[in-house]
């Protein structure tokens, strides 16, 4: 067994590092690992390049690692929405940077970093700001833009259920970007509201293999 079972949140995010590329799952808050979120608050690294969909929502999760002061950069592909207070301030006051990634490129530069590939051309942002200072190439008449992977020195994710090997299962639209940043980072963290014995996860309906995953721990009860 390689994956390892945490006693606690905090025993999970142990050891992450000053100035680390953290990719955190979630699509808004469906999927978000807030238990591990607050975690890496209370354990303190700072200096942190944050990937994810949203720039956070609220005053919890994301957005609260946000209001603490510890994200240099943010990379995402929708950094406002009417409970994007947070980040809209840290913005406007020039103590965040942003980089906007279209949601489908957001999603393939992680699974390019998972797959190994050195870069990819793709259409979409051609023509716009978002494709300014980057390579272009026309193929079979039509005009592509080169994108690079988006590698993460840390995952974040939320599961549904794990089984004692790390094998992950997630529930409806909370998978959403977890099985990505699972192949893109170096270390792996899943919060799972469940931890259940090797062999009861039937392999077929297996989404992320243990083999990705190092670190598990059990999503803290709530009344």
């Amino acid at each position: 067994m390689t994956t390892q079972l945490c006693a606690n949140a905090d025993e999970a995010v142990a050891g992450i590092e000053d100035g680390s590329t953290v990719l955190v799952g979630g699509f808004g808050m469906a999927g978000m690992p807030v238990d591990l979120i607050d975690a890496l608050i209370r354990q303190g690294a700072k200096d942190l390049t944050v990937v994810s969909n949203n720039a956070g929502n609220g005053d919890t999760g994301l957005a609260a690692l946000l209001a603490k002061g510890r994200v240099r950069k943010v990379i995402c592909s929708f950094p406002r929405q009417s409970d994007s207070w947070v980040f809209d301030d840290l913005y406007r006051s020039g103590r965040i940077e942003l980089e906007v990634v279209p949601q489908g490129n957001l999603a393939e530069r992680m699974r390019a970093a998972g797959a190994g590939i050195g870069a990819f051309f793709c259409p979409t942002g051609v023509g716009t700001l978002l494709a300014e200072g980057k390579e272009t190439r026309e193929i079979d008449g039509r005009t592509y833009v080169l994108e690079y992977p988006i590698k993460g020195d840390v995952a974040l994710i939320g599961a549904q259920r794990a089984d004692r090997m790390g094998n992950l299962v997630y529930r409806k639209t909370a998978r959403n970007f977890g099985p990505v940043m699972a192949t893109a980072a170096t270390t792996v963290i899943a919060q799972v509201r469940e931890i259940v014995e090797t062999g009861t996860i039937d392999p077929e309906t297996v989404v992320t293999p243990g083999i990705y995953v190092d670190r598990v721990v059990k999503e803290a009860k709530t009344a």
